[in-house]
């Protein structure tokens, strides 16, 4: 497995590949890589030939008073996780790499990016758009791998390679979780132990959303309602939103008419959180 740092080197070498026919797998990611992560690079190596992953914390994607200069980062525990789980290139840019100093071209998603984390986070998506759209085009791979955890994201992925022609299948992977529940993320290292515990609320609120709708409640409000009284009950926990919008188009519903996606952000202490459903009917 090799470890790149420049645009050029990781076209040199899927110019290589795809001279022998074989095929490209594109997980993104943001670097501190976890069981999900894993889960990720573990199914597009089945997938592929060969697989790339990309491990760039994006500053573009990063709002005034968010957590860019404390995000963890390890690319040697990085590294050992890919090689492990079937990677053959990390790609490890530098800001300055991906961005010129004068960058000023971004790609910007309407609607999609409009509800839940677009909400509270208004440049998030613009920033996560270009930086995706710039690893498709320096990868050029066939398959690109995201997760289910981050739900508003993978849904706005897949309109934007539509939208804009990407000739790329966009695979959307299940959430993994810890044993006690709680869904895996980078963020989860900020948690001191009783913040720890406390972020199982949100878990338990899924669970909760979750066989309400499987026992038939069809009232939206209803679920989320529920939901938001579970967590209001967990003192450490302060609630950005709990929202059920449509699971192609991100718009708000009042009817759980499938596909229906519940989703959540909550801050436990200083740390934001995300969690979710799709219900299928």
């Amino acid at each position: 497995m090799k470890i790149v740092e420049t645009i050029a080197e990781v076209r040199k070498e899927v110019k290589e590949w795809r001279k022998q026919g074989l095929s490209v797998g594109l997980v993104p990611t943001m670097g501190f890589l976890h069981e999900g992560h894993q889960s990720l690079i573990e199914r597009a190596s089945r997938e592929n030939d060969r697989v790339v992953v990309s491990d760039f914390v994006n500053p573009v994607q990063f709002g005034p008073g968010e957590d860019l200069a404390s995000y963890p980062r390890d690319l040697a525990r990085d590294a050992a996780v890919c090689e492990a789980a079937g990677a053959d290139l990390i790609f490890h840019p530098s800001p300055e790499e991906m961005y010129f100093p004068d960058f000023s071209t971004y790609v910007n998603m309407e609607s999609l990016s409009e509800e839940l984390c677009g909400k509270t986070r208004p440049t998030h998506f613009r920033g996560v758009c270009t930086v995706v759209s710039k690893l498709f085009h320096i990868t050029a791979p066939d398959r690109a791998y995201f997760g289910q955890k981050d739900a508003q994201q993978l849904a706005i992925i897949k309109r934007m390679a539509r939208d804009l022609n990407f000739d790329i299948e966009i695979v959307g992977c299940p959430i993994v979780r810890e044993a006690d529940g709680l869904a895996k993320s980078s963020r989860n290292t900020y948690l001191s132990p009783e913040e720890r515990q406390a972020a199982l609320v949100l878990s338990q609120a899924v669970a909760l959303g979750q066989s309400m709708a499987e026992q038939g409640e069809k009232d939206a409000e209803k679920i989320v309602s529920a939901m938001k009284e579970l967590i209001a009950k967990e003192p450490m926990a302060r609630i950005d939103y709990v929202q059920a919008v449509d699971g192609v188009s991100m718009s708000p519903v009042r009817e759980m008419k499938a596909p229906v996606l519940v989703a959540m952000a909550v801050y436990i202490g200083k740390t934001r959180l995300i969690d979710n459903f799709i219900y299928e009917g």
